[in-house]
């Protein structure tokens, strides 16, 4: 590979007018920034971002000086935003920025619906990566990929050569312990979704580990508290890796940083990279700008995914170089329940009896459910250990049980699918749809486009999809999925909404352990002596981080090695279930759950819904009373607590 000046992009990020031009003076190829709507960094939003005057000036000013522009539209959208959506889309498409960075399948739909012809660039928080989603996201337009920050250089380099899009990889600065996308925490227990760029980043708080059987703390000393720190990645050491990995834009993570900042990190990084263009062979490292760097950072380097599998020393475990707490550990939500009573019921009506879901993760537990009067039954794509994945032997003998219970039974399919997972998953779909289940399940683009290639079943989407608006719903629909489900970080009213103005069924998670991140760290690995040719049993246990609040966070890990951070409380709206006319399904997501609280749970929510379709009153009280005894956590409404999740307007 011959390289030129146009080899590479450098992309800087602006926060406001003096720090574009920083970036522009000091060597920047491009520049990404967000308008004072619909994007992922509205925190300081009065003294930070560009109102619309400024981004048509922004684009003027970079291209007259021979530089891209990119704006960020790259966060969640709500029903109530869609129609200033389009108004702001139909500005941009005035303005015309070199390219549009995008997150919610609506920003989709709506550019390809109004014909705006403004290339696309997938934002880290589509969480695109494996290869089969680019061809869905190809007939939108999509002509840049940002992979996923858990995607190393080697995995990086085959996803070029099997898509031929550009890649864009972050190379400097903040970066998230959890998968783009799949981080709700700040969402449900603030109702700031760091999906809709309010993160207050709980992954900052200190955490003890303990073992959740005993409650036993594993550590008990202060400097290993915060766990879930990751430092900041620094990848000035490896540019040669990355640009002889394909990586074509290096961007640099800072749109809430100042000027002389911004300034700075550009200067350095296009020293370092117009160095290796000009000379790649005699190249060293410029240690002075090593040095510069080192000397100015906030938190202490890494770089993470991209040079093999991090481990504690990615880990700023004292917190002492943490710049700023943007929040301190709450309790969450129980039934504080004042503004939920006051919503009113969705006005939707579906024909029929009303539908319940049950997720679980063995076979005992499919009989459980499917016995006590489970219309559906998911076998979990992703089980926790020491629970194993089901079989194709395990998948014929529930299909066995739903026929003999006249259960439907629906296969799901992992979260995350990297390389590894999806040639798992073509094999696992071939032989599935030999054995003719009711219907598939999956978690991203590329999982749906395998399972529409490889099965002839009907197509679900869970709620990995982080389904926000009808026009998200829309899209779905459009592209074959039968049903979606609701992000649980909508607020009621914003599920409302949703489901009353979306032509797709929704179902809605109404009972049951959830995740508040998903990540490709063993936590309790890095803070006690594991070695997994020596003691690989080691994973099977059952730890969990405490917060200062005494809230306790189980961890789970998945047959993949990737640990799902709980809740401490687990989501039950059974007191409420009149509320919700017109939905798809009614779900209970019980993976984390025995075979006898399955049971339980589906007999108790049976009977309920049985009633509601009668007209009947359904609430037992002695049932409700029982079931906070066994639950294994506490209970409670999460996000529904509050009146919407934060919006962008």
């Amino acid at each position: 590979m011959l390289l030129n000046r146009k080899s590479v992009e450098l992309l800087a990020p602006a926060g406001n007018w003096e720090a574009l031009e920083a970036a522009v003076e000091a060597g920047a190829d491009a520049v990404y920034l967000g308008g004072k709507h619909f994007n992922m960094r509205m925190h300081r939003n009065k003294d930070t971002n560009f109102d619309d005057e400024m981004l048509k000036k922004a684009v003027e000013y970079t291209h007259a000086h021979g530089v891209h522009l990119y704006i960020t539209l790259n966060n969640l959208i709500s029903v109530d935003e869609v129609e200033p959506l389009k108004k702001y889309l139909a500005y941009l498409n005035e303005i015309r920025p070199d390219a549009i960075l995008v997150q919610d399948f609506a920003v989709m739909e709506l550019v390809k619906e109004m014909g705006i012809d403004i290339p696309l660039h997938t934002s880290v928080m589509m969480n695109t990566h494996n290869e089969h989603a680019i061809k869905k996201l190809k007939e939108y337009g999509i002509t840049r990929i940002v992979v996923g920050r858990e995607m190393t250089l080697s995995e990086m380099s085959l996803f070029k050569e099997r898509t031929g899009l550009e890649i864009e990889y972050f190379m400097h600065g903040d970066m998230c312990i959890a998968e783009s996308g799949q981080c709700i925490h700040s969402g449900v227990v603030f109702g700031q979704s760091g999906n809709r760029g309010r993160c207050l980043k709980p992954c900052r708080w200190p955490y003890k580990l303990i073992d959740e059987a005993t409650g036993d703390i594993l550590d008990p000393d202060d400097k290993h508290d915060y766990k879930l720190a990751l430092k900041d990645m620094c990848m000035y050491r490896n540019i040669p890796e990355l640009i002889q990995a394909g990586v074509f834009s290096f961007k640099i993570e800072g749109r809430m940083r100042p000027a002389d900042f911004i300034r700075r990190i550009v200067s350095t990084y296009r020293k370092a990279i117009d160095a290796y263009i000009a000379d790649p062979f005699g190249y060293q490292v410029d240690e002075d700008g090593w040095q510069d760097l080192y000397k100015n950072r906030a938190r202490d380097f890494t770089t993470t995914f991209a040079l093999g599998q991090p481990d504690a020393s990615d880990i700023g475990f004292d917190g002492s170089r943490e710049p700023r707490f943007f929040s301190d550990a709450v309790e969450e939500a129980g039934f504080q329940d004042d503004i939920l009573r006051s919503e009113s019921p969705i006005e939707k009506t579906f024909d029929g009896p009303r539908r319940l879901s049950v997720q679980v993760s063995d076979i005992e537990s499919v009989e459980a459910a499917a016995k006590h009067g489970a219309d559906v039954v998911y076998l979990a794509g992703e089980v926790f250990k020491p629970n194993k994945p089901f079989t194709l032997t395990d998948v014929k003998k529930a299909i066995e049980i739903g026929q003999k219970y006249d259960t439907k039974i629906v296969v799901n399919t992992p979260r995350t699918t990297m390389r590894r997972e999806c040639g798992e998953l073509e094999q696992y779909l071939t032989a599935i749809n030999e054995l003719k289940p009711a219907g598939i399940m999956v978690s991203n683009l590329g999982s749906l486009k395998l399972a529409q290639e490889l099965t002839n079943l009907p197509v679900q989407a869970d709620f990995s999809f982080n389904l926000f608006n009808h026009m998200a719903a829309t899209f779905m629909k459009k592209n074959g999925i039968c049903m979606g489900t609701a992000s649980l970080e909508l607020s009621f009213g914003q599920l409302k909404k949703l489901v009353e103005k979306s032509p797709l069924p929704i179902e809605v998670i109404v009972h049951g352990s959830y995740e508040s991140m998903i990540c490709d760290h063993n936590f309790a690995a890095m803070i006690l002596p594991y070695k997994h040719l020596d003691n690989p049993e080691f994973v099977n246990r059952r730890y969990a981080l405490q917060d200062k609040v005494g809230g306790v966070h189980s961890l789970r890990m998945d047959q993949f090695g990737r640990n799902h951070i709980l809740f401490t409380k687990d989501l039950c709206y059974y007191p409420y279930l009149e509320k919700f006319n017109g939905i798809g399904s009614f779900r209970i997501e019980a993976k984390d759950y025995t075979p006898e609280l399955v049971a339980e749970l589906t007999r108790m929510y049976h009977t309920a819904l049985n009633k509601l379709d009668n007209g009947q009153p359904y609430f037992d009280a002695a049932s409700f009373t029982k079931l906070q005894e066994i639950s294994p956590r506490q209970l409670g409404i999460g996000v529904y607590r509050f009146r919407q999740s934060q919006d962008s307007l």
